[in-house]
């Protein structure tokens, strides 16, 4: 699978990042918003197995192409399986035109000054390796910021972008992914930290280097530009971070250059219950709604 393409796309294009990487705690949470309860299953394979043939519903359907969705992002089982027996990777790119990335974080830390930094991710180097032979073009982690702490964001940014090293090395392009929870009190003090700490690590970067970020929908609009702007930069996407789609694109819409990496957001009004035409239907809608909102800024 051609890297190059992939990069111009990423770098460039119009369109967002289609978010399907629900894992572990947050799976039954996700069949459930698809109208699956606990009911459905029996163990944890079973359940891992909705999943993906829910993702697989949505990737196979007519509304989920390049031209509005520019890549998205799989859990491991995602990328270890199939869909209509070809690789998901493989698929993503040469079926629907959507470039594949990897979460490879492991879960989170317990809190330390207002922040939940990364556990450990063992064996990430053999991950990265799987995912390259697999035609993966990137990888996604995600750390969490509950409050305007200075020493809890810089570790933060710190660990983020060390492990973005790591996985830069195996020629993978890393989406750093420091979240800010919305419900804080002081989410924009928070903000104002976390973009001066990540602009310190972007202009400590080699030549030549780059990486994403996924960032939640900042308090005051437009407050990531500089990031957007950054030569060390290849795109500033957005998290819905637990608004309704219609919230969240109204908000991504106010941040010129930024574009969206909804999960729930993309996935809301999903059905196991809905025939084809009505699940194509809803999903062509999202699509089209989260895009605009990308193109608004």
């Amino acid at each position: 699978m051609n890297k190059i393409d992939m990069a111009a796309q990423m770098a460039g294009k119009a369109g967002f990042i289609a978010a399907l990487d629900q894992s572990g705690g947050s799976t039954p949470k996700a069949l459930k918003g698809y109208g699956l309860d606990e009911t459905a299953w029996s163990n944890d394979e079973d359940m891992f197995a909705l999943m993906h043939e829910m993702r697989a519903r949505i990737i196979k359907s007519p509304a989920f192409t390049g031209e509005k969705v520019i890549g998205a992002i799989l859990f491991e089982r995602t990328m270890d399986g199939e869909i209509d027996g070809t690789p998901s990777a493989q698929y993503l790119w040469e079926q629907c035109g959507v470039v594949p990335f990897l979460k490879v974080d492991k879960g989170l830390e317990e809190a330390r000054d207002g922040v939940k930094l990364m556990k450990p991710i063992g064996g990430l180097d053999a991950l990265c390796e799987r995912a390259v032979a697999k035609g993966i073009f990137g990888t996604k982690m995600r750390s969490v910021i509950d409050v305007a702490n200075r020493d809890g964001i810089a570790a933060i940014v710190a660990q983020q972008f060390e492990v973005g090293e790591q996985i830069r090395r195996h020629g993978l392009m890393p989406i750093l992914e420091p979240e800010v929870t919305i419900t804080i009190a002081d989410k924009a003090d928070a903000e104002d930290i976390l973009l001066e700490e990540i602009s310190n690590h972007l202009n400590k970067l080699p030549e030549n280097t780059q990486v994403m970020l996924k960032l939640s929908l900042p308090t005051r609009a437009n407050h990531y530009r500089p990031l957007i702007e950054h030569e060390k930069v290849m795109r500033v996407v957005a998290l819905s971070g637990g608004y309704a789609r219609d919230e969240a694109n109204g908000k991504l819409a106010q941040n010129a250059g930024m574009i969206a990496s909804f999960s729930r957001g993309l996935t809301e009004g999903l059905s196991a219950q809905q025939s084809d035409e009505e699940f194509n239907a809803t999903l062509t809608a999202a699509i089209d709604s989260i895009c605009e909102a990308s193109k608004a800024g």
